[in-house]
């Protein structure tokens, strides 16, 4: 399909009349590229549905893998090969990201050119074993990102994760000792008393 039209070309596709095309201009509504001879219409601006499904098939699938810390390796390794298994039985095409950071933390290399590919509009699929590997707080909100970029979020365990109980005391851990190190400053003998106490509770569970 060709992009760039005549005014009669657009005004077909948008099914209007050349008169209500020029008005809509005039308005500020449309804007047209101006050459020294012709006046074109970019189809992809003036009516982007009949691109995006061609847009689509040229976007990333992207498998996305997270562990906290670099002795978790072996579980990482299991979730990239169910990933990889998963995507190559679809017969999809796909790049694999994986990260090692707290699930609290919102400035993880991998997690942030996820996001950066998102809003470019570079992904049309997002695949991870379980949600809480994105983020432990705040993967719905990715989510509703993906949903308005049109990124097709594929989750393949949808109940609780009950695989990486390590992770969560790690993140229990991370949450009272920011908002301790709040309460009671980051180097006062009440923060470290209560993390001392928060740390033993977490090791003997």
């Amino acid at each position: 399909m060709e992009r760039y039209v005549s005014t009669g070309g657009a005004a077909a596709a948008l099914c209007v009349s050349i008169t209500t095309l020029r008005r809509w201009e005039a308005s500020g509504r449309l804007v047209a590229e101006h050459t020294a001879m012709h006046r074109r219409y970019d189809l992809a601006k003036v009516k982007p549905e009949l691109f995006r499904a061609q847009d689509d098939t040229n976007r990333q699938t992207i498998a996305y893998a997270r562990v906290s810390s670099d002795d978790q390796k072996d579980d990482l390794e299991q979730q990239k090969q169910v990933l990889e298994l998963f995507c190559a039985r679809q017969g999809w095409t796909f790049e694999l990201i994986a990260d090692f950071g707290s699930g609290m933390n919102y400035h993880k290399k991998g997690l942030k050119r996820l996001l950066d590919a998102i809003i470019e509009g570079k992904i049309g699929r997002l695949v991870v074993t379980h949600k809480d590997r994105l983020l432990r707080f705040g993967a719905e909100l990715v989510f509703a990102i993906c949903e308005a970029k049109h990124v097709e979020v594929v989750t393949l365990n949808q109940g609780e994760d009950t695989t990486f109980e390590e992770d969560r005391a790690r993140d229990v851990l991370e949450i009272i000792t920011e908002f301790s190190a709040r309460l009671y400053g980051g180097r006062s003998g009440m923060n470290q008393r209560l993390l001392d106490g928060v740390r033993a509770a977490v090791e003997s569970a």
